[in-house]
């Protein structure tokens, strides 16, 4: 693809693609540079993507939609982009890791975040066959009354295991050694729910018959459980918005205002990289609020808009044009997925 991108997309994820989706069809030249390292690619099934009564899993859903953006003319190359700056003029200039060079009129970032996993063999493998999950808002609907243990400490972990709560009353929470300073009504919360707490360090985990089957403390005690929740934590994959200097959190997550815009002109975001609810159906509909005010910003550059008339999702209407920018915040005690 020779000449300038009317936009660029970084992140092959549901956001990332959704946004290929849309602007390949408002006819745009659209490159999508994806590392192939998708959060949604570690889902062995999800059971509240709208759509898919029995599920669908991650990587099937990565493939349908690429499928579905090339089929309307998106490109998508599998790669990293290295550096991101803007145009004295205007636009945006990328370079790739192998050296290539690209502009773009616009750049929509969809590079997400990475979950903090913990350090357990054959991870990937047990994510795939549930016995390691990261997202109750995602599953926890499958571990109803099952035997679960929360990994993680501090006021996060304790919001996961108190989340999961509501769907099984068989729970321990795991700190791997790290103490949790929990408050002692945080304590108390958690003894009234007959929630244990273990900062006891573990050696090793054992499976057995396809599901863990026992975690062993350093003591040598050993703990029976169904499944493994890891409330690590994630880690926004921001170095290309630093770059530009875009608006971000304490996180390193994006802030956008309601067309999805970053505080750097002509570059919009979408997906678990901007800051809010980590879900596929979100980043999906930032996705096409992002896409949507490209083209319309696009369509106003070429003069396709008059003057003072409004478009859908159009970032430069009156409405929107003094509207401050502002964190799409998570709903209260509610986990991130």
């Amino acid at each position: 693809m020779t000449g300038k991108l009317d936009c660029l997309i970084v992140g092959g994820g549901p956001g990332g693609l959704t946004a290929a989706i849309y602007l390949a069809r408002f006819r745009r030249t659209v490159l999508v540079v994806d590392e192939a390292k998708s959060r949604c690619a570690w889902i062995p099934t999800s059971h509240n993507h709208a759509g898919f009564m029995n599920g669908i899993n991650g990587l099937d859903l990565l493939d349908r939609m690429r499928c579905q953006a090339e089929q309307y003319g998106a490109r998508i190359e599998t790669g990293s982009i290295q550096s991101l700056r803007c145009l004295d003029e205007a636009g945006f200039a990328a370079t790739t890791e192998s050296g290539g060079k690209l502009t773009a009129e616009t750049v929509i970032l969809a590079t997400g975040v990475i979950d903090d996993q913990p350090r357990l063999p054959n991870l990937f493998d047990a994510v795939q066959r549930g016995l390691i999950r990261v997202c109750p808002i995602c599953d926890a609907f499958e571990v109803i009354d099952k035997k679960v243990a929360v990994i993680g400490h501090g006021r996060d972990a304790m919001g996961e295991v108190l989340f999961i709560r509501g769907y099984t009353a068989d729970l321990t929470l795991l700190t791997l050694g790290t103490p949790m300073n929990l408050t002692a009504e945080d304590r108390a919360k958690l003894s009234e729910l007959g929630i244990r707490t273990v900062e006891e360090q573990v050696e090793r985990v054992t499976e057995e018959g396809g599901r863990i089957t026992k975690v062993i403390l350093k003591s040598g005690e050993e703990l029976d459980f169904d499944t493994l929740y890891s409330a690590l934590g994630t880690l926004a994959r921001c170095t290309l918005a630093s770059q530009i200097g875009a608006r971000m959190d304490d996180q390193g997550r994006l802030i956008v205002d309601s067309h999805c815009r970053t505080s750097v002109a002509g570059c919009f975001a979408a997906g678990d990289i901007v800051a809010g609810l980590n879900q596929i159906s979100v980043a999906m509909g930032q996705a096409a609020i992002a896409a949507t005010a490209v083209h319309n910003l696009l369509r106003r550059r070429d003069g396709m808009i008059p003057p003072d008339t409004d478009a859908p999702a159009d970032p430069e209407t009156k409405r929107s044009s003094d509207t401050t920018l502002a964190a799409c915040t998570q709903p209260p005690e509610t986990p991130e997925a």
